[in-house]
């Protein structure tokens, strides 16, 4: 296992590997802002057709396997096996051909030394707050992505408004996610993940944030960043 991995992280996941997929059970918040990430992508880095797209960190599939449904040729990685088994069965009931979508098992660093240059797009969503040593990820990524690619990164603001509303909201009061998903100290601002960019050799392009809407409970893309946010980059 690569040393750029968290052993209790990969545990914990994997634990609840079989409920990836469960749109009410405890992915319920992934399942809500797929969409919107989906769209956003979109929005900045066009049209997903044909396009050769990388998920790092891609768990069970819900959004490597959102992107392929949009025409992208999508390879997910993630180094929970259970996590990779079930986006391969969901690959499979979903009826998309393994040309189209495709999983491994593999650190990304290893996989930047043998597919340098590959990826028009690179997605890494909510993972950096989950490893040792996010900025080995993001140079990965950079090595990974085409010259002018994009490279997107998603994760949480460390703010006390992303403690209450992702630790005691979600995972104590509401119940949303199981206790212990996530460690405060492990949130990153936006202002260091730009940083963290740029040394990786990635220019950061937008921020944009997700926010929980209380009354309509749902979520909505916003300027906030305050809690769930994503940054573009680009490799110029």
């Amino acid at each position: 296992m690569s040393a750029n991995v968290n052993p209790s992280e990969i545990n914990k996941f994997s634990a609840i590997a079989a409920k990836w997929w469960d749109p009410n059970g405890e992915f319920k918040p992934l399942h809500d802002i797929n969409p919107l990430r989906l769209q956003w992508l979109i929005e900045m880095a066009g049209d997903l057709n044909q396009k050769k797209i990388l998920d790092v960190g891609c768990g069970g599939g819900i959004y490597a396997e959102s992107m392929a449904l949009k025409g992208g040729i999508v390879k997910g990685i993630d180094m929970a096996e259970r996590s990779l088994q079930t986006a391969q069965l969901h690959r499979l009931e979903s009826k998309i051909d393994k040309t189209q979508l495709d999983y491994q098992k593999i650190p990304v660093e290893d996989l930047a030394k043998e597919q340098a240059n590959t990826y028009d797009i690179v997605t890494c969503m909510e993972m950096l707050e989950h490893v040792p040593d996010p900025v080995s990820i993001m140079k990965a990524c950079f090595e990974l992505v085409k010259p002018n690619g994009w490279v997107l990164f998603s994760t949480l603001n460390r703010t006390p408004k992303a403690f209450f509303m992702a630790i005691m909201g979600a995972e104590y009061l509401m119940k949303l996610l199981p206790k212990g998903t996530h460690q405060y100290e492990t949130f990153i601002k936006p202002g260091e993940l730009a940083e963290m960019a740029r040394i990786a050799g990635l220019t950061p392009v937008a921020f944009k944030g997700i926010s929980y809407r209380l009354v309509q409970k749902d979520y909505v893309l916003s300027d906030n960043t305050s809690v769930n946010y994503m940054m573009m980059t680009q490799k110029r």
